[in-house]
């Protein structure tokens, strides 16, 4: 069986509330410098090239991902809890080490993921299986002008953003990191945000979303890149947020929207799945089939079946000798358009 390109580095089986996501902010999780000075200088030297290209790009701050812990107490759903532990970062230091051609170099030889990642930016990024009404998905394809990833079809997503919460630096106000305050507006910031980046991407009202279920977190293998993903309900059908999309607030980072019908025998609209990479979308619906309680079994069941409908490579691909668009946890608000 052919290498997938995401690994599933937690997944929440039932679907996390958010009074059963906890953060631990401080700058124990933040990155570690690298030893080498020539391999830590170009995170620079990269940096600079970027801006002479295009000037526009801005260095905002990021949550960085430094592990979880999972806690069962109970044993039931209801006393399971994940609490993050997060750092900070920067878009400068992301460019510069994950999405550094050389981003291999900064990695440690360790099985331990934590400390293989330790002088990686890895900021953690954030991505939406989001349910229409009429029981479809909704994928986006990525602008070409767009600096990460530009064409490739990706859930709505984004990040947990620093300043939305004054976290910028590892004091909120009067408050020092990791205190019970700056962790519960953190932790809060991680449900806000996935709401903020599909309505601003998408274009529905926020009144349309469901309460958001926090399922896990998948990684890239090519850039140990992480990503938190949410299972949310939106009581619009497709049709109607095919409609909404035209006057989406961010828009101009996507081209267009597809939605992918869930259900196996529904005859819907197909043109997504010659879009989207078989291989690349199981490892992101490895999440979604995982919601298996009472209220979301039926979501899980269509999720699964629709890894046998995807097809690849794309139309636009076969006729242009470019790459095949795949499927990809990546955050569509880091770009440098």
């Amino acid at each position: 069986m052919e290498e997938t390109n995401f690994e599933l580095v937690l997944s929440c089986p039932f679907g996390l509330s958010p009074s059963q996501v906890s953060v631990v902010f401080d700058p124990s999780y933040d990155r570690i410098a690298h030893p080498d000075i020539e391999l830590e200088n170009s995170i620079s030297e990269i940096w600079d090239q970027r801006v002479q290209k295009n000037a526009s790009i801005y260095n905002g701050k990021k949550f960085r991902y430094g592990g979880h812990t999972l806690c069962n107490g109970g044993g039931s759903q209801q006393d399971l809890h994940v609490c993050l532990h997060l750092g900070l970062t920067d878009y400068r230091t992301f460019v510069g080490t994950n999405l550094n051609p050389h981003w291999e170099k900064f990695l440690v030889p360790s099985e331990d993921d934590l400390i293989q990642c330790q002088h990686t930016s890895c900021p953690l990024g954030n991505g939406a299986i989001l349910e229409t009404s009429d029981k479809k998905i909704v994928v986006l394809q990525r602008s070409y002008n767009v600096g990460e990833f530009p064409g490739h079809i990706v859930f709505p997503g984004g990040h947990p953003e620093p300043d939305e919460v004054g976290a910028a630096s590892h004091q909120i106000g009067e408050h020092l990191t990791n205190s019970e305050h700056n962790n519960s507006k953190v932790s809060q910031e991680m449900f806000d945000s996935i709401i903020r980046e599909v309505v601003e991407e998408i274009g529905v009202p926020v009144t349309s979303l469901c309460n958001p279920l926090f399922i896990g977190i998948s990684r890239r293998v090519l850039n140990v890149r992480p990503a938190a993903f949410f299972f949310i309900k939106c009581s619009i059908d497709s049709k109607e947020i095919q409609r909404l999309y035209a006057g989406a607030k961010d828009g101009y980072e996507s081209t267009q929207l597809y939605t992918v019908s869930l259900c196996a025998n529904s005859g819907g609209d197909r043109t997504v799945e010659k879009l989207v990479g078989a291989q690349d979308a199981a490892a992101q619906w490895i999440m979604a089939q995982t919601l298996s309680n009472k209220e979301l079994h039926s979501a899980r069941r269509r999720m699964a079946s629709v890894v046998n409908h995807l097809m690849v490579p794309s139309p636009a691909a076969s006729s242009s000798n470019c790459d095949p668009i795949e499927l990809v946890p990546i955050a569509a608000s880091m770009n440098d358009n």
